[in-house]
């Protein structure tokens, strides 16, 4: 386990103290709320264009809008973009000009916006995949290049009282990077570092960073580890936080809510773009809803001193935490078999239970299921509450058959009693779910369900807390805990029991970490059950992007920290749409691939293709291929490199023409558009990747 703190708790939020800076009017970090940005997609040279997008993003609640500068003359054009975006009344939202490669461009463009924002991997520098060995001479003198290419502009935002953002991606990482620390977190926070370190040394502090990755994992560990790395050398500097390539649609919104989301509950984030393969002002409400959320979970301006953080820490779990937040490994659980078709393991992706609201509506979903043909979307558990002895007795009713594959968890009212169950006659294992606290009064319980579970071959789900299993105040040791040692984990899994009060002052992420940690305490390798429900939900909203977005949260975060063995998304009404949201969570996290993966980044002025229509054509072609991940990029800022670890990449090498990639070797250049998808499938099918889509249903 690393040593490197990263935040003042993981079990609730609390804000991480950093530096205010000044963006034009608009200031980010310190005691301000989270502010959200977007970026224009039309060509920069287009003045009219870009004022109008411009416009249309801030009316929709942008606060910082971005502007593509590729070259000197999209970088002049800035002036009068600035001065007509004023003149129309928005003289308080500042602009950023995004700069790669081109010192020159960014020398131009400070002149104009309030904020520069540069890519270290290739500012001054062209990526060429080059395998060499830097000696320490080599490697500094390569220092001092960028150190001389930087300077300049770094002199004159000191100068004119810009900002600067650092913006690391994990896909363009310099060659000298990439030789020495690989394509990885570590790398990606040199990367930033290198520069960081030298406008520290010209006095320049106007500065927000970020580590962007299309990964969520990538993403999330790159940013833990700049704050810790920053905090061991003294720097307080405010982030900005963003999936990249999301893609659009659901994935996108969810890739999006799983890296930011899982920061801003960490007390990590001062400003994010959600960045879509869409319109932007699409990406706007999704911001400002994350924003919401985190504002919401928020319980101070600023992080407490080092010795109340560590009060936190012990406050809300005396066994400390065991996760390692820089490195991804899934938490080993025992193997479990729910049913001969569902079973539980270290090696085996999670599950998804789906919840109804009755016994009654089983017949009903049954129906449902049935007829969205969820071949690669299965129903692998359905939940439905058992509040009284008629509704035992209404299961065996034939209306309340159970989809077949599906295992049955039967959530129990407290009142019930093992005794209860015993006319249950059920032919295939069932899961019972029972909340216990921490009182003796429970004690009974639990050792009833469990020897009932395990004589009938059933499964017991104990839903609980960390502070159940915890020893009191005056050091007694739990009862809960103690039989639970006793009774091993043979037939058991966790949950945790949201409705429990004394969970309040932490945010359900926490709750299950700490239960996590709990159980490994006790020496249990008991499986973990996510469950998203009411009492999940951060400042909820009445729509369907509140659920997603909260779903994608919790359920994202854990899965990044390799927590959860099995999923359910219980605040979405419709059974069908709650099991295909699960699936898009899971794939989102990278814990279980049900369908095509495509990295897509979202338009801008670089752009050399209409990115929407594009996806969504290839989408057509190519979303049944379960498993190939493919990359479609605008232009070559955002192809090779950003592109990480795709299979096939569809990239804009020139006006009208398409560059063919496999990971990251260009294997067919300057195809023209209207023969490059074709080309696309011809590639995949030639590199053994293609199969062909299932007959479309009957009508």
């Amino acid at each position: 386990m690393s040593t490197l703190p990263y935040a003042a708790s993981r079990f609730q939020t609390i804000r991480r103290r950093t530096r205010e800076v000044a963006i034009g009017s608009v200031r980010v970090g310190g005691a301000n709320p989270v502010r959200v940005q977007s970026m224009t997609t039309s060509d920069t040279q287009d003045v009219e264009a870009t004022v109008r997008q411009a416009i249309a993003l801030a009316e929709v609640g942008c606060e910082i809008v971005r502007v593509t500068a590729p070259n000197v003359q999209a970088a002049r054009c800035l002036k009068p973009i600035r001065e007509k975006l004023s003149a129309a009344g928005f003289a308080h939202v500042p602009l950023v000009a995004d700069i790669h490669f081109l010192p020159a461009a960014a020398m131009e463009a400070v002149e104009h916006v309030e904020k520069i924002r540069i890519n270290p991997g290739n500012y001054a520098d062209k990526k060429k995949f080059a395998v060499r060995e830097y000696s320490d001479a080599d490697y500094e003198a390569e220092l001092q290049r960028i150190h001389d290419a930087v300077t300049p502009l770094i002199l004159r935002c000191k100068q004119l009282g810009r900002a600067l953002r650092i913006g690391t991606n994990h896909g363009s990482l310099s060659d000298r990077i990439m030789n020495r620390y690989g394509d990885t977190p570590l790398g990606m926070v040199e990367s930033a570092l290198e520069f960081l370190r030298i406008c520290r040394g010209h006095g320049f502090h106007d500065i927000v960073l970020s580590m962007k990755a299309s990964n969520p994992k990538v993403m999330i560990q790159a940013y833990r580890l700049l704050v810790a790395r920053m905090d061991r050398e003294g720097m307080d500097y405010p982030l900005h936080l963003g999936v990249t390539e999301a893609g659009d649609g659901e994935d996108g919104r969810i890739k999006s809510a799983i890296g930011i989301g899982s920061l801003l509950a960490d007390g990590l984030g001062d400003t994010i773009r959600v960045s879509l393969t869409e319109d932007s002002v699409y990406e706007v409400p999704v911001a400002r809803a994350l924003a919401r959320k985190a504002m919401s979970l928020w319980q101070s301006d600023v992080a407490p001193a080092a010795d109340s953080a560590a009060k936190v820490r012990n406050t809300n779990f005396d066994a400390g935490d065991s996760v390692d937040p820089f490195t991804y490994t899934k938490r080993d659980i025992a193997p479990l078999e729910l049913s001969p078709a569902v079973t539980l393991g270290p090696e085996l992706p999670p599950r998804v239970v789906v919840r109804l609201p009755s016994v009654s509506a089983l017949a009903e979903a049954a129906q449902k299921f049935a007829a969205a043909r969820l071949a690669d979307t299965p129903v692998e558990g359905l939940l439905v509450p058992i509040r009284s002895a008629a509704d035992l007795a209404a299961l065996k009713t034939p209306a309340a058959a159970f989809p077949a594959g599906a295992v049955p968890f039967l959530e129990l009212a407290p009142a019930l009693t093992p005794s209860d169950l015993a006319g249950l006659h059920a032919t295939a294992p069932v899961v019972f779910v029972r909340s216990f606290g921490a009182t003796s009064a429970d004690v009974e319980p639990l050792a009833g369900f469990a020897k009932l579970a395990r004589a009938k071959n059933h499964v017991l789900a104990v839903a609980t807390t960390a502070e159940a299993l915890s020893a009191s105040a005056d050091g007694a040791a739990s009862p809960l805990a103690d039989t639970l040692r006793q009774l091993g984990d043979e037939h058991l899994l966790f949950t945790l029991d949201d409705s429990a009060p004394d969970i309040a002052a932490r945010h359900a992420i926490g709750g299950y970490r700490a239960l996590a940690e709990s159980l490994r305490a006790l020496g249990s390798r008991a499986p973990l059950w996510i469950r998203n429900t009411a009492a999940t939900q951060i400042a909820p909203g009445p729509d369907f992007l509140s659920r997603l977005l909260d779903a994608s949260i919790l359920t994202g975060a854990l899965l990044c920290d390799g927590l959860g063995d099995l999923v359910g998304i219980e605040t979405e009404p419709d059974p069908v749409r709650a099991l295909k949201l699960s699936y898009n969570v899971l794939q989102g996290a990278g814990a279980r691939t049900v369908k095509t993966e495509f990295v897509a980044c979202p338009s801008c002025g670089r752009t050399l293709f209409d990115l929407q229509t594009t996806t969504q054509r290839i989408r057509a072609r190519t979303g049944h291929l379960k498993g190939v991940k493919i990359a479609i990029m605008g232009c070559i800022v955002n192809g090779p490199g950003e592109m990480a670890d795709a299979d096939f990449g569809y990239v804009g090498g020139a006006p009208g023409k398409i560059n063919l990639y496999v990971g990251k070797t260009c294997v067919q250049y300057n195809i023209p558009q209207a023969e490059a998808d074709d080309r696309l499938v011809a590639l995949i099918k030639e590199h053994g990747k293609w199969v062909e889509p299932p007959a479309p249903a009957a009508a």
